[in-house]
């Protein structure tokens, strides 16, 4: 993830002790005591991780609790994100005055089922990837693509994004890709000057795909 982002968003990667690290309280008021173990050990890992993120930009600890949709809210002041997915966690951290935005995304690398293709892929994007090269599931990055398009659009506009609601094209040899919201999306904002286009990066090693994007200040 630290090579799909700019030096001013600081990155911090899950090690083997953060999937059961301390939570703070504001914090451990989030899990439902129902929560199973897979997501328990998913929110710690996260929280630690951007605990850890903030303190590389020489900010103090403080909580990361989750909003009603899950979504992490950080504090004053500060943009974040964070992503998990089997055996993986990652979180990012930037100074609201340096990122408007950053959202980042890791999915298992494997083949879709037609079904849940046909959910993310638009019939241009189906078209745009049966001609890129073989070996890497295109399906699954551009999934992973939407997650991120979303985490970045979601704290400054506030509203839902669908899948259908990107147009992506992806670029295999820079290892970058575009993503432009759907104009009725963009129109219908609450909020002035909503990302319309969002440029990211894009990586698929050792069985992950990881995404990555950040909207410069406004």
């Amino acid at each position: 993830m630290r090579d799909l982002l700019p030096p001013e968003v600081s990155v911090a990667v899950a090690g083997p002790d953060d999937w059961t690290g301390r939570l703070l309280a504001e914090e451990l008021a989030c899990l439902s005591e129902r929560a199973v173990e897979g997501r328990r050990r998913d929110f710690t890992a996260g929280r630690v991780c951007a605990r850890r993120a903030m303190a590389a930009l020489g900010l103090p600890p403080a909580a990361v609790p989750s909003a009603a949709d899950r979504a992490p809210v950080w504090p004053a002041g500060v943009v974040g994100t964070i992503t998990h997915t089997r055996g993986y966690c990652a979180a990012a951290a930037a100074r609201r005055a340096d990122v408007r935005s950053v959202g980042m995304d890791a999915e298992q690398h494997r083949e879709l089922n037609p079904g849940v293709r046909r959910l993310i892929c638009l019939p241009e994007e189906d078209d745009r990837i049966a001609r890129l090269p073989a070996g890497v599931s295109w399906p699954a990055v551009l999934f992973s693509v939407k997650e991120t398009v979303y985490k970045v659009w979601h704290p400054v506009v506030g509203t839902w994004l669908d899948f259908a609601d990107a147009l992506v094209d992806l670029d295999p040899d820079a290892g970058t890709f575009t993503a432009r919201v759907a104009p009725a999306r963009v129109d219908a904002a609450p909020v002035p000057d909503p990302p319309r286009t969002v440029r990211g990066r894009f990586v698929v090693t050792d069985g992950l795909v990881r995404t990555a994007a950040v909207l410069p200040p406004a």
